[in-house]
């Protein structure tokens, strides 16, 4: 008989979030021959949502449906992701390293008395040894993790390990579990949303930040056109979210999110190490400011000095003129 892996999906909006698929990927790193059994909670129909799992490299995938679950609490997603763990018994415990995933992870741990590595980053294999890769300091430093008793129980960082490929050939099996959610202290009457509509923050490839120098709220709308043409997000420093410029849903650094997109582009935005510690991971930093000396181009990549409100026109000009030319090609 086969070891098992616990994949925990996560759902945003009626879908599956992509670091879901990513924690597939994670859970093959630990053990490619071990079967990964996916688990989705909410409300309604979840077959669909159980169908994208396998296809993204699950084995199968048990779906719990209740009202209870319409919304996320830490006490009925609880209940219900511990009642497949105690059924199924894995070796190994994967989930997303998001907001909802260090809410649920830790707690799942305590209740379980086992450890927790959390926010890897990467996973590296040599023999019979894993070692979890993980930042420190803000991100200045990194530390590897061996788990050498118990479950391997860890989550990942989003937009770090590459989700496998889809392969709609694949075929599982999908599994309700009838459930009986109690004790629910927590009711969720309403969600009020104030993060910014299409491409998730944390997920997103190409992020265009905007710090104090974009002046003001309308500053920010170039920034959010850069950012349509990229197929990217807006985020901001903790500065521009102080002077009321967006909302904080959008703060990136050591207080608010920590990304790593493929591109990251930070506008008017000097580089406070606060900041840097939610974004210098990024694969790509390109920063644009007026100011030579200031600290974010010691990390960046490429660096434009200039003002933005006349580099960020030019810059959506351009890339809308390749854009152009590929779709003509």
């Amino acid at each position: 008989m086969s070891e098992k892996i616990v994949v925990i999906g996560e759902t945003k909006d009626g879908s599956l979030r992509n670091v879901s698929y990513e924690a597939i990927a994670a859970a093959k790193k630990v053990d490619a021959e071990a079967e990964l059994v996916g688990v989705i909670c909410g409300s309604g129909e979840l077959e669909e949502l159980g169908k994208e799992m396998i296809y993204y490299g699950a084995d199968r995938v048990v779906t719990i449906s209740h009202d209870s679950l319409t919304a996320y609490t830490s006490e009925g997603f609880g209940q219900a992701v511990l009642a497949v763990i105690h059924e199924e018994s894995p070796k190994s415990i994967v989930m997303g390293h998001t907001s909802i995933g260090k809410d649920l992870t830790p707690k799942i741990a305590s209740k379980l008395e086992t450890g927790l590595i959390s926010d890897a980053v990467d996973i590296e294999v040599e023999g019979d040894k894993i070692q979890f890769v993980r930042p420190i300091y803000s991100g200045k430093a990194f530390e590897k993790k061996i788990i050498t008793d118990g479950i391997t129980f860890f989550t990942i960082r989003p937009n770090n390990i590459p989700a496998l490929n889809r392969d709609e050939a694949r075929s599982g099996e999908i599994t309700p579990k009838n459930l009986d959610i109690t004790d629910i202290r927590t009711v969720i009457k309403d969600v009020v949303r104030k993060a910014s509509e299409g491409v998730d923050l944390s997920e997103a490839n190409v992020i265009v930040a905007g710090g104090r120098g974009v002046k003001s709220e309308d500053g920010f709308k170039p920034l959010y056109e850069l950012a349509e043409v990229l197929g990217g997000a807006v985020g901001a420093s903790r500065g521009a979210c102080d002077a009321e410029y967006c909302d904080y849903s959008l703060q990136i650094g050591q207080t608010g999110k920590v990304v790593t997109p493929d591109l990251y582009i930070a506008v008017g935005i000097s580089g406070a190490i606060q900041h840097l510690a939610g974004m210098s991971n990024s694969k790509v930093i390109v920063a644009i400011n007026k100011d030579p000396e200031a600290n974010i181009f010691n990390v960046a990549d490429y660096g434009i000095v200039g003002d933005l409100f006349e580099v960020i026109p030019l810059l959506i000009e351009e890339v809308k003129k390749l854009q152009e030319g590929i779709t003509n090609s």
